[in-house]
């Protein structure tokens, strides 16, 4: 994630133990793909998790070459879509994503036999989906996705947490995660007085939406840090 620095927990033995934990995960549901899943509050660092775990992975023995990436994210409803509901502005809310069409991909890369499976992606500048911009191909034996709402009980999420084999929750403290939600939007292009309204409006209304999943959590990152874990 731009701006944001790799946490230094998440480096060295700390990232290893990690890995062998998703590496003992994925032989234990071979002959399918495992799926890790990455939840937490907006701008608690989840993608900068994702981002370590795939570079990490790649020199990994059992990892490397083995690891896709299907952000929630790709599952933005289009801004026509929000406009005719009338919900662009509180965009990024539970409702303003294809919750159905998420878990139909997280259902397809758990299928045995293992097919070819593709996923949207979005574009943060232009602020729109971009559909079948990742490929999930047959040899990924792990698939890795983040997003504020992997964990929350209500409509048409329900149906995500049983397709997850794991789930990491990331947490910040909140004036921290504040700022870095300020400061990505200043990146898009708002202005500084109309991100920090549209922080405080909408994104800190969605971290308290998903707040209670915490607790349903495998492993709990406090800024890198393991905090708490079950073990596997």
């Amino acid at each position: 994630m731009s701006g944001e620095s790799v946490p230094e927990a998440l480096v060295g033995r700390a990232v290893e133990e990690l890995l062998d934990r998703l590496a003992a995960l994925v032989d234990g549901v071979a002959p399918r793909r495992a799926v890790l899943g990455i939840a937490g509050p907006p701008g608690a660092g989840k993608t900068t998790v994702v981002t370590r775990i795939l570079e990490a992975a790649a020199g990994h023995s059992r990892l490397s070459g083995r690891v896709a990436h299907v952000p929630m994210d790709g599952y933005h409803l289009t801004n026509v879509e929000l406009d005719a509901l009338g919900r662009r502005d509180r965009k990024g809310a539970p409702d303003t994503f294809d919750a159905v069409g998420y878990a139909g991909v997280l259902a397809a890369v758990r299928g045995v036999p293992r097919a070819v499976v593709t996923a949207p992606t979005f574009d943060h500048v232009v602020g729109e989906p971009v559909p079948d911009s990742v490929t999930v191909s047959t040899e990924a034996d792990l698939v890795v996705t983040e997003g504020n709402y992997l964990l929350l009980d209500d409509g048409d999420w329900t149906a995500v947490p049983a397709l997850l084999d794991e789930v990491w929750w990331c947490e910040l403290d909140d004036p921290v995660r504040v700022e870095r939600l300020v400061g990505r939007h200043v990146g898009t292009g708002r202005e500084p007085g109309a991100a920090r309204e549209w922080v405080l409006r909408s994104d800190e209304a969605n971290a308290r939406v998903v707040a209670e999943g915490v607790a349903r959590a495998d492993l709990v990152l406090l800024d890198g840090v393991v905090v708490r874990a079950r073990r596997p």
